[in-house]
């Protein structure tokens, strides 16, 4: 028995031994070395663990503000017109007094925290602090203010990735350097599972903290979180695209020269808006004012837009709240140019109320519908086009390119998000003539012009 045992460990040893074994097996191994070098496989784990969380969280607030408090006041809103302005105030108040008393820097939230974290602390977010965040955009969104879920959901997915970096970096081999991976990561997630888009997420937080480049090492983490975020949502709520407009509508070359003209309109429209409101949040972060008072006097500001609007066009389209109600009545019910228009103005004033005074959420939304509603505008008055889904996109597409300096998540948005795929084209000329117009004009002043690379 023995001799045969060390016959086989022989053979075993010639075999090891083989020359071409010798001569191949460190090739093999440098190959895999050389493959696997950025830890590639941990992020299998951790990136559906942070997908996971964020679509639960994002969830829970859909459901709460989204499904249940917004449509509840909208509708006593619009039938009980003299609620607006102390509703919305009171609102507003109730954020900024949460925002004054429980949070260190009332003025640090939502997208502009996460970029801020990413360039200047390293990707570390103060989860302690996130409730009252949280009920602050609850104050701000689910009472009127002219602001959407995407800057609760982004700010969500980012503490989730910042938190689990702390809870996981014993376990998971995570370096320094992984932590702001992970902030981005989440961020991803967050506006997945918001929009059900999941590659709008990934696009959008890979653009988020650059003027024109991306933040490359978060990509597959990106990519694996958004979709498994998506798939989480999809799986309490629903996967539906949030706008869903998709046409049979085809466009003509002349449609590709209206789109370039459409987006150098609206890149002009931005520029003036985010210069405004850049200048705005300036004068109001220097203000002695306490915080409340400052967002209690948005408020009433932002309450009077929607009422000046519907005192000339009463109906259900108001340019107050998350308008997520908006996109089909500015497509399927017929409205004058004049009324489209008066809607972008107004919107984009409550905008600069909402969050200019110091509102807890962003602007992804309002910046999307005044898009859509100049593009619907511009096609009935200028075009005389009956295809208003095709210019209603190209607006959307090239206000979002525009502001928020992110083109190709603008127009990956338009197409996932609203079903239209054969706008593609048309997005991509508006969207790249108002980025282009626009300048270095930003909503957020902490978005950087490219990457520094690290030696």
């Amino acid at each position: 028995m023995s001799q045969e045992k060390e016959s086989q460990e022989k053979r075993g040893g010639r075999i090891v031994t083989h020359p071409l074994l010798r001569k191949y097996l460190p090739r093999v191994q440098e190959d895999l070395a050389a493959t696997y070098s950025r830890d590639l496989y941990k992020w299998l784990i951790i990136a559906p663990i942070i997908g996971v969380t964020t679509g639960l969280v994002v969830a829970g607030i859909a459901e709460v503000i989204l499904r249940r408090l917004w449509p509840a006041v909208l509708g006593y809103y619009l039938n009980h017109h003299w609620a607006i302005v102390p509703g919305i105030t009171a609102g507003a108040v109730l954020a900024g007094l949460v925002m004054q008393y429980f949070t260190k820097d009332p003025n640090e939230h939502s997208t502009e925290e996460v970029i801020r974290s990413y360039h200047e602390h390293e990707g570390a977010i103060d989860t302690r602090e996130y409730i009252p965040k949280t009920i602050g955009a609850m104050g701000t969104v689910g009472f009127g203010g002219s602001s959407a879920l995407e800057g609760p959901a982004i700010y969500s997915g980012a503490a989730m990735g910042s938190w689990l970096w702390r809870r996981m970096r014993r376990f998971g081999n995570l370096q320094p350097r992984d932590r702001r991976i992970m902030l981005i990561c989440g961020a991803a997630a967050g506006m997945s599972a918001i929009f059900r888009a999941p590659l709008t997420g990934i696009v959008f937080a890979l653009e988020m903290p650059y003027k024109d480049d991306l933040a490359h090492e978060a990509l597959v983490p990106s990519l694996i979180a958004s979709v498994v975020s998506y798939m989480t949502l999809g799986s309490l709520l629903n996967a539906q695209p949030i706008f869903n407009f998709a046409s049979t509508v085809t466009f003509r070359r002349a449609d590709l020269y209206w789109c370039a003209l459409l987006g150098l309109i609206i890149g002009l429209t931005s520029l003036a808006f985010v210069v405004t409101f850049r200048r705005l949040r300036g004068v109001v972060v220097k203000n002695k004012l306490p915080h409340w008072v400052k967002m209690g006097i948005g408020g009433v500001l932002t309450g009077i837009c929607g009422l000046i609007f519907l005192h000339f066009y009463p109906g259900k389209l108001v340019p107050i709240g998350a308008n997520y109600e908006a996109v089909p009545e500015i497509l399927n019910i017929p409205h004058t140019t004049m009324e489209l228009v008066s809607f972008a103005v107004l919107k984009m004033a409550a905008t600069l109320a909402t969050l200019g005074s110091g509102g807890v959420s962003a602007m992804f939304v309002p910046l999307f519908l005044t898009g859509g509603s100049i593009g619907v505008a511009f096609a009935q008055a200028v075009v005389h086009s009956s295809a208003i889904e095709l210019y209603a996109a190209v607006g959307m597409a090239s206000f979002i390119s525009a502001a928020y300096k992110t083109p190709l998540a603008a127009v990956v948005f338009v197409a996932e998000a609203t079903g239209g795929h054969a706008f593609i084209v048309p997005a991509l000329i508006g969207a790249a003539v108002a980025y282009a117009v626009s300048g270095d004009a930003s909503t957020s002043a902490d978005q950087r012009v490219r990457e520094e690379r690290r030696a």
